[in-house]
């Protein structure tokens, strides 16, 4: 959520701003509401001391024997005036809300300008193209000839979108969030944490992902649970309504969840196999950081997804996003995609980014510093770290032998227990 004051102070870059996102923001009618509700909140304020004059008079005048009467009722009459700004105070500061709520973050002013992915930024690549003297064979080819995955029973239980993992295939998908887990807590000193699947409504409220984009998630009525998209969202939340000590910054958490999206805005989009998914598998690296170091610990997230793919040997490139392609809750943002060679495209397999405070000031995460004591809101980063259907596509895909067999690559051997899958 962005601040009212920085708002009120510097309406028109806001506006710009935000517009550089491709969202559109009435700035006037903001600023309007916020007049409003300021004004009566002072309004208020004053006949509250002009009430509590009044009670000390009146309170004297019965000490002395003195008729108060008119007083009795003038007072009445300022706490009933009092009553009506108070309503009107709380129902515009509700306003205000929805309508801060409904704000994207701001982009850094190192994020570059654009409309869509097609202004983004190559920041670099790692590894080398496949090359082997052999027609490549995609995923979906090689897996189903493994008998890894069944997507024919996995849409006959719950529908297109939900993978069923068969013998091998489940074992690898364990085997990779194993190997991706232990790498980030014993390489990288991140806590593990094993979060809730489902939230309360102000979680989904602290991450960004409510009230704007209800429709691309599932909802359990009955509860008034959502299922979670990331584990982003379940773990952000640790440190909801709490004020932490500046001495336990940086904090590092990882989390293992199952994700649930319904991709509402994704019809006609490429569905086949793993590449768009309503159900996956992601190992997620959440920080909470002080706002001088935010990005640099920034740069060191990248680099500890980065480091998964390095050690599974699979090309990747590192992508900077524009501001028309940030995400709603994100002020800067790295993409990182992996080469698949038998789809012969980039997949999109890891998001860092930093969230600044706009996370923070919604779920009221907060941290003392030493030296004066002040309480600040802490800066949140997330990245995917990462999530494991494009993952599987390329590992399949980059290490696949002529026969149709797959070469493990060696840090996963001992997870999987097998050095090649034929």
């Amino acid at each position: 959520m962005l601040s009212i004051e920085l708002i009120r102070n510097n309406p028109e870059k806001i506006e710009d701003q935000i517009a550089s996102k491709g969202e559109h923001l009435d700035i006037n009618a903001i600023l309007k509401l916020d007049e409003s509700y300021r004004s009566d909140l002072g309004e208020a304020n004053a006949l509250r001391a002009k009430r509590n004059k009044a009670s000390d008079k009146i309170a004297k005048a019965k000490r002395s024997g003195e008729n108060a009467d008119d007083a009795i009722a003038d007072m009445r009459a300022v706490s009933k005036q009092i009553k009506a700004l108070d309503d009107k105070t709380q129902n515009s500061k509700s306003k205000l809300n929805t309508l801060l709520l409904d704000l994207p973050n701001i982009p850094h002013q190192s994020v570059p300008l654009g409309k869509d992915e097609k202004d983004n930024q190559l920041i670099r690549e790692w590894g080398e193209l496949v090359d082997k003297e052999f027609k490549l064979k995609p995923h979906l080819e090689l897996g189903e000839a493994l008998s890894l995955f069944d997507f024919e029973r996995g849409a006959k239980i719950s529908g297109s979108g939900f993978p069923l993992y068969t013998g091998w295939g489940a074992k690898l998908e364990r085997a990779l969030i194993n190997y991706m887990l232990d790498v980030q807590t014993e390489g990288h000193g991140y806590t593990e944490i094993f979060p809730p699947f489902v939230v309360r409504p102000d979680s989904a409220v602290t991450t960004g992902q409510l009230p704007k984009f209800g429709d691309d998630m599932y909802l359990s009525e009955r509860d008034g649970l959502w299922l979670i998209p990331t584990a982003e969202v379940p773990v952000t939340n640790i440190h909801q309504d709490e004020i932490l000590s500046e001495d336990q910054l940086p904090i590092n958490y990882t989390a293992y969840s199952a994700c649930f999206r319904r991709e509402a805005g994704s019809y006609g989009k490429d569905t086949r196999g793993f590449l768009r998914l309503h159900q996956f598998n992601k190992v997620e690296l959440v920080k909470f950081v002080k706002p001088e170091d935010s990005y640099d610990e920034l740069e060191k997230l990248v680099g500890h997804a980065e480091a998964i793919l390095q050690s599974l040997g699979l090309k990747y490139r590192v992508v900077e996003l524009c501001t028309g392609d940030l995400s709603f809750s994100a002020a800067k943002c790295y993409d990182i995609e992996l080469w698949a060679p038998g789809e012969q495209k980039w997949l999109e397999v890891s998001s860092c980014s930093n969230f600044e405070d706009f996370q923070a000031r919604r779920g009221n995460i907060r941290f003392r510093r030493k030296r004066d004591k002040k309480v600040e809101f802490v800066h949140t980063l997330n990245g995917s770290g990462v999530a494991t259907p494009r993952l599987l596509v390329a590992l399949l895909e980059t290490h696949q032998n002529e026969n149709g067999s797959i070469s493990i690559p060696k840090p996963l051997q001992s997870y999987l227990g097998a050095e090649v899958l034929d």
